[in-house]
């Protein structure tokens, strides 16, 4: 059994909206599960039911094989990292991190070395004898996930705990909740809308969208293997690239019928969508689709190139960037091509993978 289970889960408010429309996953014991999806999905809801704070439409909740959807937050024993930091503005940082620590009695010398330790690991050494309207929102943000992280619950629940840091505040803040997770084994459900996040941090991906879940899986099977349009083009950055048309015999044929791209693998019949990631897309002297280069975006490391074939969209390559990066590509005819074992289908009405 999973330690953590959400079964028929809804959500619908007074006015009618439907935040969350019956989904279904479970967390194994000590697994990194995060919630991934655009502004409005229902991934926030979904964290805040299973901590307690909203109350399901229908469905329910458990954790560790106990039904908690009617209990209260503090008898779930679960770990809470806010949007928006909600400290106690009249307590130090250190009195802040140690509240979860005195509210079950732990004893003050070992809660003093837990706290030192957590405060030590986030950077906040210097600051345990401030109060909160003394820091910046950033260092607000990591006290607030000091807290959560400072003892072990059966659950930490996180919402965008890294929304409020900068660049090189948030790559050492995921690296330390992942080390802490890995070390105290703790289940850990994870919101974001940062897909890089999402992709360093899991261990698996729950891909959310207007209340549903398309998709469930490890980083490299949502990006690899993308379950439907929204996901492969939700999923990476940039997103997929989208050809529509249609399989004819042993190709693919492109809508406006102006190439043909050969493919290895029986399709339906019917509109299609084809879709490749940019990094396999390339020039071939060969190559089935002509286009111009209209865009060339330098990167460092590598480039993304936009080039118009005809389609509704661009297509876009990344390659690497070595070379000399003064050559002016814009303007260049090019012939494309990709790597068919490389190559999604999804079907053009529904946008499934086939």
């Amino acid at each position: 059994m999973s330690f953590l289970e959400l079964r028929q889960l809804r959500k619908t408010y007074a006015d009618g909206t439907e935040a969350v429309k019956s989904i279904d996953f479970a967390a194994n014991a000590g697994e990194f599960i995060v919630l991934l999806g655009p502004s409005g999905c229902g991934k926030t809801t979904t964290l805040r039911m299973i901590a307690g704070l909203e109350t399901p439409t229908g469905g329910w909740i458990t954790i560790g094989g106990r039904d908690v959807t009617r209990l209260s937050p503090v008898e779930r024993d679960v770990g809470f990292v806010f949007q928006f930091y909600a400290l106690y503005p009249h307590m130090t940082v250190r009195q802040n991190i140690a509240f979860p620590l005195d509210a079950v009695g732990t004893r003050r010398t070992v809660r003093d070395a837990m706290v030192e330790a957590v405060a030590g690991g986030m950077g906040l050494g210097g600051l345990l004898d401030r109060y909160p309207p003394q820091l910046s929102g950033g260092d607000q943000q990591r006290v607030s996930l000091a807290r959560a992280i400072v003892r072990k619950p059966r659950v930490w629940l996180m919402d965008e705990p890294l929304g409020t840091l900068d660049a090189d505040q948030r790559l050492g803040m995921r690296e330390f909740i992942r080390a802490r997770q890995q070390e105290m084994r703790v289940t850990t459900i994870y919101v974001t809308h940062d897909q890089e996040e999402a992709m360093s941090l899991a261990d698996r991906i729950v891909v959310m969208h207007g209340g549903e879940i398309p998709q469930v899986g490890p980083p490299a099977d949502v990006y690899d293997r993308p379950a439907s349009l929204f996901v492969a083009s939700f999923v990476g950055s940039p997103g997929m690239n989208f050809i529509p048309g249609e399989a004819q015999a042993s190709a693919f044929v492109p809508a406006g019928g102006h190439a043909r791209i050969p493919i290895s693998r029986s399709l339906p019949p019917g509109a299609l969508t084809l879709g490749v990631r940019p990094e396999y897309v390339c020039e071939a002297a060969d190559g089935p689709i002509a286009g111009r280069v209209v865009l060339d975006e330098y990167q460092g490391a590598f480039r993304i190139v936009h080039v118009d074939a005809g389609f509704a969209h661009n297509l876009v390559m990344r390659v690497p960037a070595a070379g000399d990066q003064q050559t002016k590509i814009v303007g260049r005819q090019v012939r494309l091509g990709f790597d068919p074992a490389h190559t999604r289908f999804f079907a053009s009405g529904s946008g499934r993978s086939v």
